[in-house]
């Protein structure tokens, strides 16, 4: 089987096997192709690997050829007449890319490369370098120097400048996780909230959502009376805001802290304290410490 057949067909799947992981939509995929250098980076590395393999199997079908003398000759012989008749109008365009690329040469010409010494019976070849590796030398001292003259000169983002936006760019999206999460305001920090938009705000919330066990006055049902100087779990905005985020299960007093946001939480249990002292129409009998 001719190697190139197998060769061939893989380099698209070699290269385009990253962009998937890109690929919930075909923008996305095409950013992932263009945008990102560790792509680029596998596209090298692929390309690369499929020429050592293409060499190295070429090096060991020299190697079988010269342990077999008779296979040998018999491909210096069809190898002899395939260079006179390859042409630049040749359709097997891969094949003449690839004697280039590679700088590789035909056994039969292998004399004409040999030099005038030998050490037991061994010679040595007058090889250059393949033009696949000079050019990629060249083309790294170019990368070098264009990174320096950009990066070094003109004022290019360094990796330190890098790290120091993503730094900032990630201090960014926490400040906002905080202000959605009411900055993570629990019953170890809570204060009294005292603007009148929050405790308008915790009195909405008290009458969607309290009313039923410690009426609308606050003067108690199935629940406390919150309005009295008696308090069961005590009465500082701590206590309160902990009462409201984790209930008290076992008194039927529901946990919110999955219904409602901190922020929240805290302007409601600074609402309730805002109604110890007044007289609601129907107060429940004190219960709890008086405090």
């Amino acid at each position: 089987m001719n190697d190139k057949s197998i060769f061939k067909p893989l380099l698209p799947v070699l290269i385009l096997a990253p962009a998937a992981t890109y690929a919930s939509t075909p923008a996305e995929f095409f950013y992932g192709i263009f945008s990102d250098a560790y792509f680029w980076l596998f596209v090298l590395v692929a390309v690369l690997l499929g020429l050592a393999y293409y060499s190295v199997k070429r090096a060991f079908d020299e190697i079988a050829l010269h342990m077999r003398p008779d296979l040998a000759k018999k491909a210096e012989a069809e190898e002899a007449v395939a260079d006179e008749a390859a042409t630049e109008e040749s359709d097997d365009s891969f094949s003449r890319w690839y004697r280039w690329f590679s700088g590789l040469k035909p056994m039969s010409k292998e004399k004409d490369l040999q030099l005038d010494h030998e050490y037991d019976g061994i010679t040595e070849l007058d090889n250059s370098l393949p033009p696949w590796w000079l050019y990629g030398f060249y083309v790294t001292i170019g990368f070098a120097v264009v990174y320096l003259v950009y990066f070094h000169m003109l004022g290019g983002p360094l990796s330190s400048d890098e790290y120091r936006a993503e730094m900032e760019r990630a201090e960014a999206d926490v400040a906002a996780y905080f202000e959605r999460m009411g900055g993570m305001v629990d019953e170890t920090n809570v204060t009294i909230v005292e603007d009148d938009k929050r405790l308008a705000n915790g009195a909405k919330i008290y009458q969607a959502n309290c009313v039923a066990c410690h009426a609308a006055d606050g003067g108690g049902g199935v629940g406390p009376n919150l309005t009295d100087e008696y308090w069961i779990h005590g009465n500082t905005i701590n206590d309160v805001f902990k009462v409201i985020k984790y209930g008290v299960i076992e008194k039927g007093m529901t946990p919110w802290r999955n219904q409602l946001s901190a922020t929240d939480m805290q302007d409601v249990a600074s609402y309730v304290l805002t109604l110890v002292g007044t007289e609601p129409a129907n107060p429940k009998e004190p219960q709890g410490e008086k405090m």
